[in-house]
C-alpha cells in the first residue's frame, strides 16, 4: 500500500512538473523581450543592434505596426542592399505559392479534397494504397504521407537543371538526408511531416490546370495583383540585377543556386513586395479587404485555420506556419525559409492586428528566424514554433533533471518508509 501511495504521488508530481516546465517554455521564462511590449520604436532599434552584430552578408528587416511600415533597416558587407533589393527567400516561398493554389480553389478550378491524381497527366504519384487520400488541402499543410524530407540544394551555374516531373520521381538535388522521391508513404492525414516535395507537386498542379509556366501563372494571378511586380521565381535579365549577393557563414560570396521546384524554395522577393505581401492578410485603409481581390477574406481566415497539430498544438494551416497564438483567439502566421550555405528569411503577421516583421538575411543561418522570434515573443508574450524547436534541448534537459528528483524523492520516501517499518518490528 505504501508503495502504491508513493508511486502515485512521483505520478501526480511528475506530470505536474511536466506541465510546469511546458507552460514556462512556452511562455518565454529563460528569455526577455527585446523591448517593452508596444513600444515599437525600441525593439526596431533592439532588433536592429541584433541584425548589424550579427550580419555577415546582406540583411533587410521591416516592422509593421497595424499594416504600416514602423522601419526598415538595410545592412550590408558589399554593395548596398535597399526596399526593392530581391532576396531568393528559401521555403519561405510556399506561403505565396500557397495563394496560388487557392486562387484556383476559388475559381472552382480545384478542389482541396478531392485527390491530387485527378490534377496529373505529367507524372502519377509512385503506386501506394493511400494515394486517393492525397489531396491539396493535405498537401498544403504537410499532412499528406509523403516522407522525401525536402529540402533542395538547388543546381550550381552551368550545371543543368532537373525536370519537374524526374525531381518529383526523385530529387537529383536533395537536401542530405532526405529521400527524395513524392509518394504517399503512410496514411494522409494521421502525421504532420514537413515535404518540400509535396509543394513542387503544387507547382505542377497549378501547371497542368491552367496550361500555363507556373511562373507566369503566379505573376499574373498573384504577385503582380498584389503590386509585388518586382517578385517573380524565375530570374530573366530584367530581375537578374536586382538580386542580393548571396554570401557564406564567412562573408564570402557563395554559389547562386538556381531550382527545379521554384514553387517550394526559389521565390525572389524584396522588403517592400514582402510588406505588400504581409499586408494584404488583413483589411487596409479606405475599405480595401483583406485579401485585396485576389484571395476573399474568408479564404484567407480558412489558410489562418488549423490543419495540423503536434502534442495537441496547432501548427500549421494551409500553405502557412501557426506560429504562436495572438492576443486575439488566432495565430500569428507567416513562413521562414533556409538555403544553403547560408540563406535565412522570416516574414511573420498577425492577421488580426497587421503587426508583422519581415527579415531576409543572407550571411547568417539563423539570424532572421531568431529575429522573428524575438518579434513573436515581443508581440504576443508568446515563444513561437520554432524558437520551441531550436530550444528543446535546454527545456528537455530541466524536465529530465526535474524528473530525476522526483524519482529520488519516491525512491528515498519509500526506504524511509521500509526502515521505520523494519524499526518498529
Amino acid at each position: 500500500m505504501q508503495l502504491i501511495k508513493i508511486l502515485a504521488g512521483a505520478v501526480a508530481a511528475l506530470i505536474l512538473w511536466t506541465g510546469l516546465v511546458g507552460a514556462l517554455a512556452l511562455g518565454g521564462w529563460w528569455r526577455t523581450p527585446l523591448a517593452p511590449r508596444g513600444d515599437a520604436a525600441a525593439f526596431f532599434a533592439a532588433a536592429s543592434a541584433r541584425i548589424n552584430a550579427g550580419n555577415r552578408g546582406n540583411a533587410a528587416f521591416v516592422l509593421l505596426e497595424k499594416g504600416e511600415v514602423a522601419g526598415a533597416h538595410y545592412r550590408s558587407i558589399g554593395a548596398p542592399v535597399s526596399g526593392d533589393s530581391l532576396f531568393q527567400v528559401a521555403s519561405l516561398s510556399k506561403w505565396v505559392t500557397a495563394w496560388g493554389v487557392m486562387t484556383l480553389v476559388e475559381q472552382g478550378r480545384l478542389d482541396l479534397d478531392a485527390p491530387v491524381s485527378t490534377y496529373l497527366t505529367r507524372w502519377r504519384l509512385p503506386e501506394s494504397p493511400y494515394n486517393d487520400q492525397v489531396t491539396l488541402r493535405r498537401i498544403l499543410s504537410h499532412t499528406a504521407g509523403f516522407d522525401d524530407g525536402l529540402g533542395y540544394g538547388g543546381f550550381a551555374p552551368g550545371e543543368a537543371v532537373q525536370p519537374l516531373e524526374e525531381s518529383l520521381t526523385r530529387a537529383a538535388d536533395a537536401s542530405p538526408g532526405a529521400g527524395g522521391a513524392v509518394r504517399a508513404a503512410f496514411e494522409p492525414g494521421t502525421t504532420w511531416r514537413y515535404s518540400g516535395g509535396g509543394y513542387a507537386l503544387l507547382q505542377l498542379i497549378i501547371e497542368e490546370v491552367t496550361g500555363e509556366p507556373f511562373n507566369a501563372y503566379m505573376r499574373r494571378a498573384v504577385l503582380t495583383p498584389l503590386g509585388m511586380s518586382g517578385s517573380t521565381f524565375v530570374l530573366d535579365e530584367q530581375t537578374a540585377p536586382k538580386v542580393a549577393t548571396i554570401y557564406d557563414e564567412d562573408g564570402a560570396e557563395a554559389i547562386h543556386y538556381s531550382f527545379t521546384a521554384v514553387a517550394a524554395a526559389s521565390l525572389y522577393t524584396s522588403t517592400e513586395d514582402l510588406t505588400r505581401f504581409l499586408q494584404a492578410q488583413t483589411a487596409g485603409a479606405e475599405g480595401a479587404p483583406a485579401g485585396r481581390g485576389v484571395l476573399r477574406p474568408e479564404t484567407l481566415a480558412a489558410m489562418h485555420a488549423v490543419e495540423a497539430s503536434q502534442f495537441g498544438f496547432g501548427i500549421w494551416g494551409l500553405g502557412e506556419v501557426l506560429y504562436a497564438p495572438n492576443r486575439s483567439g488566432g495565430f500569428i502566421v507567416g513562413h521562414d525559409g533556409s538555403n544553403a550555405p547560408a540563406i535565412n528569411t522570416a516574414a511573420r503577421v498577425d492577421p488580426d492586428t497587421g503587426d508583422g516583421v519581415i527579415v531576409l538575411v543572407t550571411g547568417a543561418p539563423r539570424l532572421a528566424t531568431t529575429i522573428g522570434g524575438d518579434w513573436v515573443l515581443w508581440q504576443a508574450g508568446e515563444v513561437d514554433l520554432f524558437t520551441v524547436q531550436s530550444e528543446a534541448r535546454r527545456w528537455l534537459m530541466t524536465l529530465a533533471v526535474g524528473a530525476l528528483a522526483i524519482m529520488a524523492v519516491a525512491a528515498l520516501a519509500f526506504l524511509f518508509g521500509r526502515g521505520r517499518k523494519a524499526r518498529g518490528a
